[in-house]
């Protein structure tokens, strides 16, 4: 099609343009750039070349990635006009796969809220309905998406902030394999536990995003030598004789009524293509939120020590007040978290030896209302509590949309499956949005 990349591009800068004002949901944006960008990707297809898996695909990018020549602000006053002078490697990967880059989206403040407020922008908004959080930290990438202003996004993911912000909007994304995407150039929360991820609608094109960042990198020193192969020819493989994990205990107690009837409506969808649903036990999950936590406070706390220490001002009382419980645990109680995380990890390695994948809700309540609130750690809690199980085991998990509730916000059903399985749970969403329609929704 002659000039495809500039027509999808100029309808996403289009989008930005009439919502960002109403939605708050990116920073920066790249207009100038981003036209540059989509006028090269048409140019090399009128000469017969292709750029890459992403040739010509807007995207949006976390504002606690870096970018060379634009302001990487993570959401922090003291970082409002932070310019870096180089990419972090996902973002040179993606602009040597021929992607579009239309802008930085806004996030929760140091990649720490999960509602996405920073003082920088403040709230972002939900594009189903703008009383809502589109969650976090990754907020503006998914409400990005919901809202047409992109195509393909990346957020990051240390306990679910990829994951959740897909259920809350209605799109799907990827939390790879801890060590399978490189983490250097962005802001970290807990380097241990972050990972960057791609975000769009389909799953299919989560995929293709998912090609073009895996592979090591030696700045990262958690990144991890792993070779994936071509598996995008295999996305449209489909799940017949698949065994999927249904959890007995923890992943559906005491969630959203809407919540769990879209979820295990989905799971008979994945029975009648083929697959076997086998209901497993996960000891122990209901312990991951609080080990997760002393992991990622402790980590947070020592990145911003100096500031948590000298500077508390520089941070919004939410933040700092939830940030600095890192500066009171104890060397005991890292290492309890470490050891829990070491068992939890074989407790889940032996539900995989099972099963090949394990299907829950993302979250167990819809997206959260804008307003303050008084506890932003039980606020946390509550949205990620599901999430985190995932994390702390270092395993891929991928949202896609699977319904709506009684009062319009979406469902997001997450698939979790062993380390280095990223494919099988992306053919797996390929097959299920193969019938579904969920993730083509539009806000009316």
């Amino acid at each position: 099609m002659i000039d495809a990349a500039r027509t999808q591009t100029d309808a996403c800068l289009a989008q930005i343009e009439a919502l960002n004002d109403d939605l708050t949901t990116f920073i920066t944006v790249t207009s100038v750039a981003a036209k540059g960008q989509a006028y090269a990707a048409d140019k090399a297809a009128s000469e017969g070349r292709w750029l890459g898996l992403l040739h010509g695909m807007p995207i949006a990018l976390k504002d606690n990635i870096d970018t060379a020549g634009v302001r990487t602000t993570s959401g922090a006053r003291f970082w409002v006009d932070r310019t870096p002078n180089a990419d972090a490697p996902v973002v040179s990967r993606l602009k040597a796969a021929g992607a579009v880059i239309v802008g930085k989206a806004t996030l929760g403040e140091l990649v720490f809220d999960v509602r996405s407020h920073n003082p920088i922008v403040g709230h972002a908004k939900n594009p189903w309905n703008q009383t809502r959080s589109p969650g976090g930290s990754s907020g503006g990438s998914a409400a990005a998406l919901a809202a047409d202003m992109c195509v393909g996004a990346l957020g990051s993911d240390t306990g679910g902030s990829v994951r959740i912000p897909a259920a809350f909007c209605g799109v799907s994304g990827l939390r790879p394999t801890h060590g399978a995407v490189p983490s250097s150039g962005a802001t970290p929360v807990s380097v241990g536990n972050d990972t960057i991820g791609p975000m769009a609608r389909r799953a299919a094109d989560v995929a293709r995003m998912f090609a073009v960042m895996a592979g090591y990198d030696a700045s990262d020193p958690y990144s991890i030598k792993h070779d994936f192969g071509n598996f995008l020819p295999r996305l449209h493989d489909g799940v017949a004789g698949m065994r999927i994990g249904i959890p007995r205990n923890f992943f559906f107690d005491s969630i959203d009524s809407d919540i769990e009837a879209a979820v295990r409506k989905a799971a008979f969808e994945f029975e009648a293509l083929g697959a076997e649903l086998v209901e497993v036990d996960l000891p122990g999950a209901e312990e991951t939120y609080l080990h997760a936590s002393v992991l990622i406070y402790c980590d947070a706390a020592l990145f911003h020590r100096q500031r948590l220490t000298d500077e508390r001002h520089a941070f919004s009382p939410p933040i700092y007040k939830r940030m600095s419980r890192g500066l009171d645990l104890t060397g005991v109680d890292y290492a309890a978290a470490m050891r829990f995380k070491e068992t939890w990890m074989r407790t889940v390695a032996n539900v995989f030896d099972d099963v090949d994948m394990i299907l829950s809700p993302t979250t167990p309540v819809p997206a959260l209302p804008l307003e303050d609130a008084p506890n932003l750690h039980e606020l946390t809690r509550r949205a990620a509590s599901l999430t985190y199980a995932g994390s702390i085991a270092s395993i891929p998990g991928l949202s896609i949309p699977c319904g709506f509730t009684g009062c319009g916000l979406p469902v997001g059903m997450m698939l979790q499956a062993a380390w280095w399985n990223d494919p099988l749970l992306l053919q797996a969403g390929c097959a299920y949005q193969m019938v579904t329609d969920w993730h083509e929704r539009r806000v009316r």
